[in-house]
């Protein structure tokens, strides 16, 4: 009796070497462009032996495998067993998942962190010189990685795992820094330093001008930092006792009619704050107050600020990190795979996290040096399902190598590489 399948066709094998990351490889191929390979192996330690990885061995299949969409170490089995695509990219040696966890391990408890720093610090110098903007807008925010780790520490949320601080740069996305750090952590833990790190990764010739954060910055170092280097901010406030007084103390008149509440302003300064600064404050019905006593009738939002503008527009000025640093975060996180961590050391997965942000600045980079302009405010998911996983045969002719795709992707192939060959020229 012949078997019937649901529909009419039939399986066989091929001895033709196929990918299914034909798109992938324009992305490794863009990675050759901009001599990413030799950049990292001069930023990072050598190996310990002759018969070690060099570094780029091990970040240029991670950051192809994160791009591509995977999740953890294993996940680099499928660009080792992609033939055509190694072929195509020269991928000869690749060092197995075990080889890799152990490699992490080194980099996140030696100077491998800083390496990878230094790596990170020229792709911003590659975009922020075609940029043409000198002050740039810092966004900075910390998030909570779930992990069931061997050093996992349970964060303020109550949940193991650990809780890195990321900042992005309003103006085009890139992670400026990162710093990845224990779930137990105080997000308001070392701000001044991180910004710094921050200002430290930029170019010549550039700065961070102005400064977002929420209550974890909400400190007096961070406020007279920004003065001393002429740094405009809007942070979120704590409803502390003294800034409770401050609101307090608003006359009725100065309340006036915001959105669906009311917004007014007052001069604030703390202990050791050598200025004082704007709070403005808005001030909101509470709908749970309606169901269930004890509740406060009101609630407030503040924000303290030292920008010169109305308080609406610096309100208006501070929002819009939603959607320039958290809508980001969830990107790098959910995108990258950077929700959770492969192994169970700090310092591993410190290193792991900092190559999933440079996966991401090289994908903002792609996107923006080799991409068509349409194809520019894409996610990652969507680059995967229109470009990356597309089919292609590799086939050997007369000494010459070809990657074979569908007719209607020739186009797009073509013009990407294009731009890549622009890209390596000298």
């Amino acid at each position: 009796m012949v078997t019937q399948s649901v529909l009419p066709f039939k399986l066989a094998m091929s001895k033709e070497t196929v990918t299914p990351h034909a798109g992938l490889a324009l992305f490794g191929e863009f990675l050759r462009g901009l001599k990413l390979p030799g950049a990292v192996d001069e930023a990072l330690p050598e190996p310990g032996s002759g018969a070690g990885y060099d570094p780029s061995r091990f970040v240029l299949p991670l950051v192809l495998m994160l791009h591509g969409g995977g999740r953890a170490l294993e996940d680099l089995r499928q660009i080792r067993e992609d033939g055509g695509l190694r072929e195509v990219l020269e991928l000869t040696e690749l060092p197995s998942a075990d080889a890799t966890g152990d490699w992490l391990r080194r980099m996140g408890g030696g100077l491998g962190l800083a390496g990878l720093a230094e790596v990170n610090r020229r792709v911003l110098q590659r975009v922020l010189k075609r940029d043409g903007i000198r002050e740039y807008t810092l966004d900075i925010d910390a998030t909570q990685i779930v992990a069931e780790k061997q050093e996992a520490q349970r964060s303020y949320k109550g949940e193991l795992g650990y809780m890195p601080i990321v900042g992005h740069l309003a103006e085009n996305g890139l992670v400026a820094g990162e710093e990845f750090r224990a779930g137990n952590e105080s997000p308001g833990a070392r701000n001044v330093e991180f910004i710094r790190y921050c200002e430290a990764q930029m170019p010549a010739g550039t700065c961070i001008a102005h400064l977002r954060q929420d209550s974890a910055a909400y400190q007096a170092q961070v406020f007279n930092d920004c003065e001393q280097k002429g740094r405009r901010f809007a942070i979120g406030a704590d409803l502390d006792t003294a800034v409770r007084a401050a609101i307090a103390a608003i006359p009725a008149a100065a309340w006036r009619p915001y959105q669906n509440g009311r917004i007014a302003e007052t001069v604030h300064t703390m202990n050791h704050t050598r200025q004082a600064f704007r709070l403005i404050a808005i001030r909101r019905p509470t709908q749970l107050a309606l169901i269930e006593d004890g509740q406060p009738p009101e609630r407030y939002t503040v924000i303290a600020s030292n920008r010169q503008e109305s308080a609406e527009q610096t309100v208006a000025w501070y929002n819009r990190r939603g959607d320039a640093s958290e809508n980001r975060l969830k990107e790098l996180k959910n995108g990258f795979g950077m929700e959770r961590m492969p192994c169970g050391t700090l310092e591993a997965n410190a290193a792991f996290f900092r190559i999933g942000a440079l996966a991401y600045n090289l994908f903002v980079l792609f996107k923006r040096l080799a991409l068509p302009q349409s194809w520019r405010h894409h996610q990652v998911q969507t680059l995967r399902w229109r470009l990356y996983q597309c089919a292609g045969k590799v086939v050997t002719h007369a000494g010459a190598l070809f990657l074979k795709v569908a007719a209607g992707l020739f186009a797009l192939f073509d013009e990407i590489r294009s731009r890549c060959r622009e890209l390596a020229c000298p």
